[in-house]
């Protein structure tokens, strides 16, 4: 790339795809017309566009230099204009339909895609390839600062310094249990005292409160009966499917788009051969082209009958700025059924693909219908309210209902239904309990709401998410524990580094500001180098400055109060692959190390080393437990004369030799459990196993399972056994 020169960019071939197109070009020598037919995107229009160049450079001969005659001159012009031609197929599904229409009525290559494309490219190279340099040398090799992966780091950090900072309210709700002329019994809470809206703080006022109503009568003041309406979600788009998956399904934002690219380019169905089940994955418009919604009706109509059918197709509204050329992603056809495909997907395909087929079905069917009803309750000085509300339509409930993030506890007024009463009814009350309360830190992100954030605050494109969560996680900036992101140590230097040197260029508003200017790129409204030139000046500035101020980390020595313990030299604080460690300041005469923990109150504290009976193999010498990239492990006390490591075993022996099972990590910093006979042994779990036989299948094993409904519980890793205790 020459970015004196307008920012020229030079191609080359990757290595593994020279013959892939060295095939393609030969095929073209001997057709008179090539179409291309990559994904309808910015990355499939590049590709597009650079096989085109490629045939073009190949096919197209040079005029013979000589041509004395007129015929001359004229047959060399037509010599020099051989070639195929070129015609660019766009389509949103592959089916023979879909291929055939767009073969029918081809267009050329859209430049203003191509150079929306290129000018990302461009852009995350200008940041990577700059920045990230700067990072190897002040903190450690194999860093990376990407443009949109940086920001999505910053918000991680941010929310977890919110986190830190939060500080835990006090507060009390009050619930009567009460029971009037007919069943059932309900729940009402506290709203209002003395005509103020409840704020209750403190256990004595709760009290006080309950003191008072003790001899109060509970009288039904007024019955609120209203008719609510649910309306169903639209199809999926990118960001809503890997949201969706992740919240009900458990699957991370890469694996969602893998599967969906398989279903997507086709699936063996017997003897039917190779077919597309879903429609272009890559995509942020909710519409529906007019075939798919007349087979999808036809469907809703013969499945469920016309009362689920709405009069005319539910139409929905796009976010501002949505690329509108592709549809939602659905079936590509109502005739494969779930059930019908069932046999011939994997267990993960056949999930995801049940997940978008529901969604779809159900975007186009009439609203669920609840009655809803409130009670409100006065009793002295007090009002409480009650609600509750019945089905009474199912709608598109019978099909699909969107899953939820992380949310708090169940208001406490609410009940699944309530009895029929009438205004004016004196009521039992049963019981008063106050309920102590504190006020929760804003939750970690999952993948579901970091995807949601960054597609709330215009962070990044469909195609990019995926690729955002895995390279964070690869780098080590964030971890994912119980499946939530925590930032690393590491992870929040890089971030503070970058924030502190880079303040617009990794600001959430600027970013977003840039993804804008892409969509101006490929609208045609703006010109590719402008974009460019006007984001380059001032980052070469800033790029500039850094290199000279940027916080040297790697090299950085903060000297503390602990005297090191073998020579009583000062011990100071030094950056190491693992995080930050103290070292003594008499290095390289004196190599001692020790660990220590930050607190919140700022003060460092040793970590003192943990002692085992493991006795090392190779020198006799206690084992130590240490910490490393991949969490805890045990080393010879005689380090760094002796070098021996070995996993930590977690008291349960390997069912199939005779080795430990061990607690690892993965790269992605995920733990799972695996022999210590690695690699003679490859026995690996991702479930804690537990000790002890199953009772019903004998299994060797049981293991440890965790899910947000049910928390913790014993099981037998037999599917086909079942058997389960609590934790």
């Amino acid at each position: 790339m020459d970015v004196d020169n307008n920012f020229e960019p030079t191609y080359e071939v990757s290595k593994g795809k020279k013959k892939v197109l060295t095939d393609i070009v030969k095929a073209a020598k001997s057709v008179d017309e090539v179409y291309l037919a990559s994904d309808p995107d910015r990355e499939g229009e590049a590709i597009a566009w650079h096989i085109a160049k490629a045939i073009e450079a190949a096919t197209q001969k040079k005029a013979p230099k000589k041509a004395s005659t007129a015929k001359t001159k004229k047959s060399a012009k037509a010599e020099a204009s051989a070639g195929p031609k070129l015609y660019r197929v766009r389509f949103n599904e592959i089916t023979p339909k879909a291929i055939k229409a767009a073969i029918a009525d081809p267009a050329g290559l859209d430049t203003n895609l191509f150079e929306a494309q290129q000018a990302r490219r461009i852009l995350d190279r200008l940041v990577g390839y700059q920045i990230s340099p700067l990072l190897w040398d002040k903190v450690k090799r194999g860093l990376s600062a990407g443009r949109v992966q940086s920001v999505a780091l910053r918000i991680v950090c941010e929310r977890e310094e919110e986190i830190k900072k939060f500080v835990p309210e006090e507060y009390w709700s009050l619930v009567a249990h009460l029971h009037g002329s007919k069943d059932p019994a309900f729940e009402a809470k506290l709203i209002e005292w003395k005509q103020k809206k409840i704020d209750v703080k403190t256990e004595a006022d709760a009290a006080a409160i309950v003191n008072s109503l003790k001899k109060s009568d509970f009288v039904l003041k007024e019955v609120l009966r209203q008719e609510r309406r649910r309306h169903p979600t639209p199809p999926f788009i990118t960001s809503k499917l890997q949201q969706e998956a992740a919240r009900k399904l458990g699957f991370t934002a890469k694996k969602t788009m893998m599967l969906a690219q398989r279903l997507y380019e086709g699936v063996e169905l017997g003897d039917e051969g190779q077919i597309a089940l879903i429609s272009y994955m890559r995509t942020d418009s909710v519409r529906v082209g007019d075939d798919a919604l007349a087979e999808v009706r036809g469907f809703i109509g013969a499945q469920f009958g016309k009362d689920f059918l709405p009069e005319k197709p539910n139409q929905y509204k796009g976010k501002k700025g949505a690329q509108d050329a592709h549809e939602a992603i659905r079936p590509v056809s109502m005739a494969y059924t779930p059930d019908s495909v069932k046999a011939h997907l994997e267990k993960d395909m056949y999930r995801l693909y049940d997940l978008i087929w529901k969604r779809f079905v159900a975007s186009q069917m009439l609203p669920a219908i609840f009655d809803q009803t409130t009670f409100n309750i006065t009793a002295g000085d007090a009002l409480f309210r009650s609600t509750g509300s019945v089905l009474k339509f199912q709608g598109f409930i019978a099909v699909y209902m969107e899953g939820t993030d992380e949310s708090g506890e169940k208001d406490e007024e609410e009940n699944d239904t309530l009895p029929d009463l009438q205004d004016g009814e004196t009521l039992d009350c049963q019981q008063l309990n106050p309920h102590q309360h504190f006020t929760q830190p804003p939750p970690r992100f999952t993948e579901a709401s970091l995807v949601k954030e960054l597609e709330e605050r215009g962070i990044g494109r469909p195609s990019t998410y995926a690729s955002i969560m895995s390279v964070i996680q690869d780098k080590d900036y964030v971890k994912k524990t119980e499946g939530k992101f925590h930032p690393t140590q590491l992870g929040t230097v890089v971030n503070g580094l970058l924030v502190e040197s880079f303040p617009n260029i990794f600001d959430i508003s600027f970013t977003a500001q840039m993804e804008s200017e892409l969509d101006d790129i490929e609208e045609g409204a703006r010109p590719w180098v402008t974009v460019l030139n006007d984001f380059y000046t001032p980052f070469k500035s800033r790029l500039e400055i850094a290199k000279v101020e940027m916080r040297d980390v790697k090299r950085q020595e903060t000297p503390t109060d602990f005297k090191c313990e073998k020579c009583n030299s000062t011990m100071v604080i030094k950056w190491g692959r693992h995080g930050e460690f103290l070292a003594c300041s008499n290095y390289p005469e004196c190599k001692s190390t020790r660990e220590f923990r930050r607190m919140d109150d700022g003060t460092l504290k040793l970590v003192e080393a943990e002692t085992t009976d493991e006795i090392c193999t190779a020198c006799g010498s206690p084992m130590l437990v240490k910490r490393g990239r991949f969490g805890k492990f045990l080393a010879c006390s005689k380090y760094p004369e002796c070098k021996t490591t070995k996993a930590i075993p977690i008291g349960v022996k390997c069912p199939e030799c005779d080795g430990d099972i061990v607690q690892k990590q993965s790269r992605r910093g995920k733990v799972f459990f695996g022999c210590s006979n690695y690699p003679k042994c490859n026995f690996a779990l991702w479930d804690r196993p537990v000790g002890e036989a199953c009772p019903d299948c004998k299994s060797p094993y049981l293991v440890e399972k965790y899910s947000k409904q049910s928390g913790t519980k014993i099981k037998c890793p037999n599917k086909e056994c079942g058997y389960e205790k609590p934790a």
